[in-house]
């Protein structure tokens, strides 16, 4: 451990993982993924940047993962962000669900208004109402996605194994909720395992009942029977908040 100040600027930490989201490429890091997830005492912890399908050892939601970690840069100044030594990340066991909903009830936030009182940019919440919908992404837009991974793809060092280029999902997911102070609030869905439900329902039932049993898996069960949603904020627009995380969670 590193204090600098009295602020901690490296470390080791174990948090349950919660959040992958959807891989983005940028010109400094490349293809990269934003996880985040909460330690054994109930604090938030955003890891980034993660070459995600560069790592030797992956990880999966619900499962403990422990790293060495450095404060980031001055370009994030978000408490919860931690820049991860990635050789040094450990995949550990996998959360039981008979614990989870327990683990999570105390972090339970009302709103982002309310995590933001506290100084919060990661904050999980339990919406009120749920509307699930998807639109069809455009031509240039997919075509601007299939360059920027065809483009990460090809970035890599001699040690790096060589990756196919991702596809572009060709839908976008969006939710219209409501939190527990009546708030109402539209979100666009930066969830990996949404799009990789998409993904595997497409391979087995073809697109449209894909689509069709994702309104009915996020529109209807996972409502009806105990959802989270997962708020972070952007680290250049610290006001606005964005949906990184669906999770399936039975409340107690």
């Amino acid at each position: 451990m590193s204090i600098v100040h009295g602020f901690q600027k490296s470390g080791r930490e174990r948090v349950v993982i919660l959040v992958k989201a959807l891989p983005h490429v940028g010109q400094k890091h490349g293809e990269t993924v934003c996880c985040a997830g909460v330690t054994l005492q109930g604090e938030w912890r955003r890891q980034y940047p993660i070459h995600f399908r560069r790592l030797q050892e992956g990880f999966r939601r619900w499962q403990w993962i422990e790293y060495d970690w450095i404060a980031p840069g001055p370009d994030d100044r978000r408490k919860e962000s931690r820049r991860v030594q990635e050789d040094t990340i450990k995949s550990c066991e996998i959360m039981p669900e008979r614990d989870r909903a327990i683990f999570l009830n105390r972090i339970i936030m009302n709103s982002t208004d309310q995590a933001a009182s506290h100084g919060m940019t990661l904050a999980l919440i339990r919406p009120e109402t749920v509307k699930f919908f998807y639109k069809r992404k455009s031509v240039t837009q997919i075509e601007r996605e299939r360059i920027a991974y065809q483009e990460a793809a090809r970035q890599k060092s001699l040690l790096d194994p060589d990756l196919e280029a991702l596809e572009p999902c060709p839908f976008a997911f969006h939710f219209d909720w409501k939190d527990s102070d009546g708030k109402s609030h539209k979100a666009t869905c930066d969830d990996w395992e949404t799009a990789a439900t998409f993904y595997r329902r497409r391979h087995d039932k073809g697109e449209q009942e894909a689509l069709r049993s994702m309104e009915v898996t996020f529109g209807e069960e996972y409502p009806r029977n105990g959802m989270a949603f997962a708020m972070g904020t952007h680290s250049r627009r610290p006001e606005q908040w964005l949906l990184v995380g669906v999770i399936r969670l039975n409340f107690t």
